[in-house]
């Protein structure tokens, strides 16, 4: 199994607020493949204290009780939190071992790094949702980047840590549409008490989004992440130098150039080779949920 500490903005249940870190966690419960061994909170949907009442909330309502739950620090200041803490507490337990999927801002992990000059090197991988390459434009309006954005410095501090780092940006997470038709499944699924959690805790957003950018549904941003650790297959592995500085990161822009020899490799997919499975994947994980 895949040792995983997800450090995310979960926002789930809160009015007008994203669901997508809510559904990550939930997949990662639920899948076979992972090892969820810490939850790590942080800002970027909202502040530090919506966001770890959110999620403390999402941990007593699917009566998690043995996965640790970490709060990371407020917005750029005393980035040695305790989440950070934590972070470099597994990284020393689990050397090479940890994969670190991070879906807010990256304050936590530049955390961790100043706690520890070496934390990087003892990261088995680091899985990002976040960054832009081109403007992210949905049916003629344009989406500002709300992740390597909120926390530029801690943002260049991982993309040039010599770590192995995949980000999924917000245009691959385009394919990730969450329809009419998923809905319909989880409603048409009630004996699953899981699907009916879902439904009422997100349905709000669905709507909300589909007016807001005349959409057939929202897009599930960050479970993009969750299924590149656990079924890297499904994606198309495409390695690019980035020259961004702390200032193009301001907007999340990851600038490449592939003739500059002292830019950082990271990994930026552009495909989900297979929507389907990728969706059923979903699914399945969710269905395995026990609540109640």
């Amino acid at each position: 199994m895949i040792k995983v500490i997800f450090d995310c903005d979960n926002t789930m249940g809160l009015p007008n607020k994203d669901v997508d870190d809510g559904l990550t966690l939930m997949y990662l419960l639920g899948s076979r493949a992972i090892e969820l061994v810490g939850v790590t909170n942080t800002f970027g949907n909202s502040n530090i204290e919506d966001v770890f009442a959110a999620t403390t909330k999402l941990f007593r309502d699917l009566n998690i009780t043995n996965i640790p739950l970490n709060k990371g620090s407020a917005q750029n200041c005393n980035r040695r939190s305790e989440a950070s803490k934590f972070l470099v507490d597994m990284v020393n337990k689990y050397p090479n071992k940890i994969t670190i999927l991070a879906t807010g801002s990256l304050s936590n992990l530049y955390g961790a790094y100043l706690l520890d000059s070496d934390f990087y090197k003892k990261v088995k991988e680091i899985v990002l949702m976040g960054g832009l390459t081109q403007p992210l434009i949905i049916n003629g309006k344009k989406l500002n980047e709300l992740n390597f954005s909120v926390d530029n410095e801690a943002s260049y501090n991982v993309l040039y840590s010599g770590a192995k780092v995949t980000t999924m940006t917000g245009h691959i997470c385009l394919q990730a549409e969450f329809k009419k038709e998923e809905y319909k499944r989880l409603m048409n699924n009630k004996d699953i008490p899981s699907y009916i959690y879902i439904k009422e805790n997100s349905y709000a957003w669905f709507e909300y989004f589909r007016e807001l950018f005349n959409t057939e549904g929202f897009f599930n941003w960050d479970i993009v992440s969750a299924i590149y650790i656990t079924n890297p297959e499904l994606f198309n592995d495409n390695f690019k130098s980035i020259v961004s500085t702390v200032e193009d990161l301001k907007t999340g822009f990851l600038r490449i150039d592939e003739g500059n020899k002292k830019g950082s490799k990271i990994n930026i997919p552009t495909v989900i080779k297979d929507i389907e499975l990728f969706n059923e994947l979903i699914f399945e994980a969710w269905k395995n949920i026990i609540i109640g």
